[in-house]
Formats: C-alpha cells, structure tokens, sequence
C-alpha cells in the first residue's frame, strides 16, 4: 500500500501569507482614489465587516503582483506543494482580493474568503472548514488571536508571524509543528517611518539667523523649538504620503523596501501615529507664536495638496516642492522675528527648484536605461521628459548663482561684511556644485534624494565647508 494522502494544508492571508492588511490597504487607496466615498465606510460597516470589505473590493483592486508576501512562508509553501499536497487559500479578505492573490501565486487549489454575507473569520472559519474537511481534516497556518479556534480544529497547527502572546496560546493545544518568526518592527524601521534624516531639511528655519548675523541670543532657543515643530509635521506627512504612496513605491527598485512598502511596519501604526505627530507639532508651533503657526499651517496644506494631487502634475510638482523648502526659511524668520531679504528668497527658490527637478531626473533614469516610454509610476513625466527635466534643472540652479552675484554687488553686502570680496566665492562653489550634482545624475550615480547624496557625498561636503569658510571669512575680515 502507498503512503496516505496528506492532509489539505489551509493558509490565512493577511499578517500570514503577507506582512499586511489588505482592508486597512483597501481603506488607504479608498481615500487616495476616492475620497468623497470616505464617509460611506461606516454605513458599509453597520451592514457587516464582510459588506464593508465587499465594497472596498469593488473600488480598490489591490495589485497582487505588488504585495509584501512572507518570503519564508512561501518557500515553505513551495515545498509542500510540490510533494503534492493540496494547498486551500482561506482568509476573511473578500473573495475577489483572494483570488487576485491566488493567481498571481498559482500555488492554491482551491479559495475560501469572505463573500459579502458572511465574515470568514476566527470560529466562522474554522466551522466552514470542518464542515469542508472534518474536524482535524486539515493543517492551518494563520497568525493572528482570530486563527486559535480554526488551530483547535485542526491535526496540526503552523503559526506564522505571530506575536509572542498568540504563540503561547497556539501552543497550549499542543499541535504546533512548525514555527515561522515574526519580525517585530525594529528602532530602524521606526526611524525610516520617521524619516529623521530629513529633519536636515528644517536646519533651514535657522537660516535667517544666520544670514542677520545674529549668532546668539533667544532668538536660537525659539527657532530650535520651531524646528522640532517642523521635523514633527514632516514626518506626520512624510507617513501620511507613504501611506497613500503604497502602489507607487511598490514599483520602485528602493521605495518597495520602505517600512510600510516592505510590510515592516504596519499601515494601522501609521495611521494612530501621525495625527499625534501633528498634535505634538502644534503644541510646539503655538508656543513659537501665532505668526510660525501661520506658516507652519501653510506648509502643512501644501504639503497634503502636494501628496494627494500637485505631485502628479508635471512642472507644478517640482514648483511646489521648491515652494515647500522655501517655506522652512520663510517660517524661520517668523519664529525669529526677522524680515527677510527678497535676494535670500530668490536664492533659495531657485536652488530648491533645481534640486526639485533634479530629484525628478534621478528617478526617470532607470526608465531611460530600460528604455522604457512609459510614464514614471505615480508621477506625470514619461522617460523622455529627462532631457528637459535635465535643463530646467540646471537653468534653475545657474539662475541662483546670478541672484547670488546681483546680490553681493549690492550695499547691504558690504554694511554686513568686513571683507565683502571673499563672499564672491560662494558664487563660484553654487557653481560648481549645482553642475556636479547635474552631472552625477546625467551618469545615472544620483540617490533619488539628493539631500541624502548632498550629506554623504565627499565632493558636495566640500563645497559646504568651502562655502561656510568663505562666509566666515567674509564676515571677520583678514587678520591684517
């Protein structure tokens, strides 16, 4: 006689097979996509968990091919199923987003999921796969608090990226075979939630200090609390655009391995912490003064407008991105109380509108090296915009160096600065710099941030301390 037949092995979805959860993925594109339909998500949920996620179905087909899927789930999958064994996908995800996700794999025969009607879920999943295979008729992999009633079920037990607490209670029944490891979020996950390494952007608010001569008093404390003001609303919407930017970073060589992209940190955690990012930067913004807290609610509506539509219209995107830098300085002379030059805003504009564009180019070039036509992924340009992309760029920045110049001939230099002839320097670095960042993105060696290039690049470290020395110098005169 052969060996038996194998039990069917069941396999959840979300938080098993993948590091998501589908709804709460459904719910964020529903209010990317269609945000006048919002408010009908509590009317779908009164009708029943199962109606809501119908609907949200119906209106945001997930991407399958896109999904974080459980890599080491999948090779074990893999592996089962080529001894032969008969894998069923079952999962309280509506019906259409489990089969989207089983063609894609091609690994299931078979597909159990919530229709509409019925909730597929915890004791409801677990009577609808007795009443399919028996009691103990089948192995079930799942993860989650909602999975221990379908494990009591079954012979054996499989938990999957689980928490310490369900693993526990899985294994007080005494099935539990095998174990695939969460991978809780770590400090570093949190910390690229956060993106702290772009709070270097807000050094901007002390920019206007620094360009008064005004190297001490409490003007400094002021600005400094301004700053964690504008670093804490950053990251409240830098998680707010990554939440809505899922699809497109998922198709990007590096945005896919973000902290929500990759399934590393789960979307719910994103959503619980940036409404309390913002309220902790407004607590800060109204201790700086109403005037920062003016500006500080500019920059947050722009930068909203910005992620749910400006970013996906050509030339606009990179204005409103220049207009977002020039914001920080604009927003630091109101913490400081200090009225600000045209020449320093006309600089500034200029030199963020070539860094704008210049983050655009970075990322239309891996479609030039495909030769791929077709359209940057969530943004309005198409590969063969580069070129002009690449001119604009570069007119932008020369055009800050002859503000620049224009400036320094001025009166106002040379009341400031005890040796005005050594601030021309500075000309000739923006220069140079601006034509080195062009050309390492012409190569194709340009990190699609430049701000990341700019603080890790030996050559625009350089220019930096070449620029602040000539400013230094500038301002005490020779030593003779």
């Amino acid at each position: 006689m052969g060996q038996p037949k194998p039990l069917p092995l069941v396999i959840d979805l979300d938080g098993t097979l993948v590091l998501t959860d589908t709804l709460h993925e459904q719910a964020l594109g529903l209010a990317q996509q269609r945000l006048w339909q919002v408010p009908l998500l509590p009317v779908w949920l009164l009708r029943g968990k199962a109606q809501l996620k119908q609907q949200l179905a119906q209106r945001v087909p997930l991407d399958a091919a896109a999904l974080p899927y459980n890599p080491s789930l999948l090779d074990w999958l893999q592996a089962q199923k080529a001894t032969g064994r008969t894998l069923v996908l079952c999962t309280a995800a509506d019906q259409r987003t489990a089969q989207a996700v089983a063609r894609h794999l091609g690994l299931f025969d078979e597909v159990l999921a919530s229709d509409g009607q019925a909730n597929l879920s915890a004791s409801r999943k677990a009577e609808r796969l007795v009443q399919r295979f028996g009691h103990q008729g089948f192995d079930y992999v799942g993860n989650s608090r909602d999975d221990l009633p379908v494990w009591q079920a079954a012979r054996r037990a499989i938990v999957v990226n689980a928490r310490d607490g369900v693993l526990k209670a899985a294994q007080q029944h005494g099935n539990v075979i095998h174990v695939i490891p969460a991978q809780p979020p770590q400090a570093r996950d949190l910390r690229r939630m956060l993106r702290v390494h772009q709070w270097l952007k807000n050094l901007l608010l002390f920019v206007p200090l620094l360009a008064a001569h005004q190297f001490g008093g409490a003007a400094w404390g002021t600005v400094l609390l301004a700053f964690m003001s504008f670093s804490l609303c950053a990251s409240a919407v830098y998680i707010g655009n990554d939440l809505l930017d899922l699809a497109s970073d998922r198709q990007h060589p590096r945005k896919r391995l973000r902290p929500f992209a990759s399934g590393r940190v789960p979307v719910v955690l994103g959503v619980a912490a940036a409404p309390l990012l913002l309220a902790g930067s407004v607590a800060l913004g109204w201790a700086v003064g109403p005037r920062f807290l003016a500006w500080l609610a500019v920059y947050f509506a722009l930068t909203c407008w910005y992620s749910v539509t400006l970013k996906r219209v050509v030339l606009l995107d990179c204005m409103t991105l220049a207009s977002l830098y020039t914001l920080r300085v604009v927003a630091g002379g109101a913490a400081a109380g200090l009225v600000l030059s045209h020449w320093l805003l006309a600089v500034s504009g200029f030199v963020f509108l070539s860094l704008s564009f210049l983050k655009r180019h970075a990322e239309l070039r891996p479609l030039i090296e495909r030769g791929d036509n077709a359209a940057a992924h969530g943004r309005g340009y198409v590969a063969q915009d580069a070129p002009l992309v690449q001119m604009l760029g570069v007119a932008a920045g020369y055009a800050a160096a002859v503000v620049l110049a224009l400036y320094l001939h001025g009166e106002t230099v040379q009341a400031l600065y005890a040796w005005p002839h050594a601030i021309l320097v500075t000309v000739g670095v923006l220069v140079y710099w601006i034509s080195w960042l062009w050309l390492k993105s012409h190569r194709g060696e340009m990190h699609d941030d430049p701000v990341i290039f700019a603080v890790t690049d030996k050559v625009s470290l350089a220019c930096g301390a070449v620029f602040v020395a000539s400013l230094v110098l500038a301002t005490v005169g020779l030593p003779w």
